[in-house]
């Protein structure tokens, strides 16, 4: 007992000392006292524990999203990668084929093929000096008694040209008439269409 003094008679003669009156003294508690001093510990503490529980489960659904992320990552990648893939495949797929049928259509009616030699001489002009024009054997043999008599432009095969192609060289000025060549023209020409639409 802390609070307890040690009571000491009074000599003769003395005052007696003042005993302390029962308002000094603190009381006990009551029950209903205590049960609130519990009950409000207990709600401080399931506060408490609910904020940090509350925390703890964000950071781990953080966690699992992240993890979640790295998986569909994961499967995404390799599938972007295998589109670039399938569009390349497809793109010389189309080149392939359109190639094919181009050189079909030149071998059938080489009148085609001298129409685009025309068209590429026009877009060089006349002032051009030198011009080379390259075919493609089978096309040269067809076509190059017929462009024998243009003056300044010398006709030469070229083995790696398909059926239907040229390439047309002149200071300054190259032109690509590959069907490779051809077809990404259009396909700029169509996507620039689609830029341009409403």
């Amino acid at each position: 007992m802390d609070n307890a003094e040690r009571w000491i008679a009074p000599g003769f003669g003395e005052a007696p000392r003042a005993v302390p009156r029962a308002a000094d003294v603190p009381r006990p508690p009551t029950a209903a006292e205590i049960e609130a001093l519990r009950e409000a510990a207990q709600q401080d503490g399931h506060a408490a524990g609910y904020a940090a529980g509350l925390a703890a489960g964000e950071a781990e659904i953080q966690r699992r999203i992240a993890q979640l992320q790295g998986v569909l990552d994961g499967f995404t990648r390799p599938l972007a990668r295998l589109d670039g893939e399938v569009t390349d495949a497809l793109s010389d797929l189309a080149v392939r084929i359109a190639g094919a049928l181009v050189g079909r259509a030149y071998a059938a009616d080489p009148t085609l093929l001298a129409d685009l030699v025309r068209e590429a001489l026009d877009a060089v002009g006349s002032a051009t000096r030198e011009i080379e024009l390259r075919l493609q054997p089978d096309d040269f043999n067809v076509l190059a008694p017929h462009l024998s008599g243009l003056a300044g432009v010398r006709v030469t095969p070229d083995p790696s040209l398909g059926r239907g192609e040229l390439r047309l060289h002149s200071e300054g000025v190259r032109i690509d008439g590959t069907v490779a060549a051809r077809m990404q023209a259009v396909l700029d020409t169509l996507q620039a269409d689609e830029g341009d639409a409403p």
